[in-house]
């Protein structure tokens, strides 16, 4: 049974749509499961039947009620989810900063779709009292990732090294961010 509403934003360009994680959206989450590049850096099951999906999907509802952050499935217009953006709160030393997630189903890629909804939740973000910095990790070969990540005006500010787990590897990563005008 679906939990009640949260406070999860609604953002939309007109078009591309951010809104809470819906149990209709079980087959974008079976599609994200086909691609190892999303299973090795998520919590997408790699082994996703529609059971797997729809837990994936109740965990995302939870993120906000546990003050975790926030996770939006993205949608163009009224159809069923395409992919998935997330904001994840730091906490302590590193309160409000948010680390930036993002996946697009593989079929959609190319589509821009995701570019403008990562600009969306970011835009959004900032606006946001307790928020004043989102940070994304980029693998430096991921040259769509990084375009994503630009169109949302993430600034490029260096390399981490051998900070990704990916799979059984450690991987560099190039970290991006946009910070709160002052």
């Amino acid at each position: 049974e679906r939990p009640p509403a949260g406070n999860e934003p609604l953002l939309t360009d007109g078009v591309v749509v951010l809104r809470r994680w819906d149990l209709d959206d079980v087959a974008c989450v079976i599609a994200a499961a086909s691609d190892p590049r999303i299973t090795e850096i998520t919590t997408v099951p790699s082994e996703a039947d529609a059971e797997a999906a729809r837990a994936y999907i109740e965990r995302q509802w939870s993120r906000l009620a546990s003050g975790e952050g926030v996770s939006l499935a993205i949608a163009v217009g009224d159809e069923p989810a395409c992919g998935c953006a997330t904001l994840m709160h730091r906490s302590g030393q590193h309160r409000g900063v948010s680390s930036l997630g993002y996946w697009i189903e593989p079929a959609r890629r190319g589509s821009r779709i995701c570019s403008v909804a990562v600009d969306l939740l970011v835009s959004w973000a900032l606006e946001q009292p307790a928020i004043s910095r989102v940070e994304a990790l980029v693998e430096p070969d991921n040259i769509p990732s990084r375009r994503v990540v630009e169109h949302a005006g993430l600034i490029l500010e260096g390399r981490l090294r051998s900070v990704l787990a990916i799979g059984r590897r450690r991987a560099d990563a190039d970290i991006y961010a946009r910070v709160r005008d002052t």
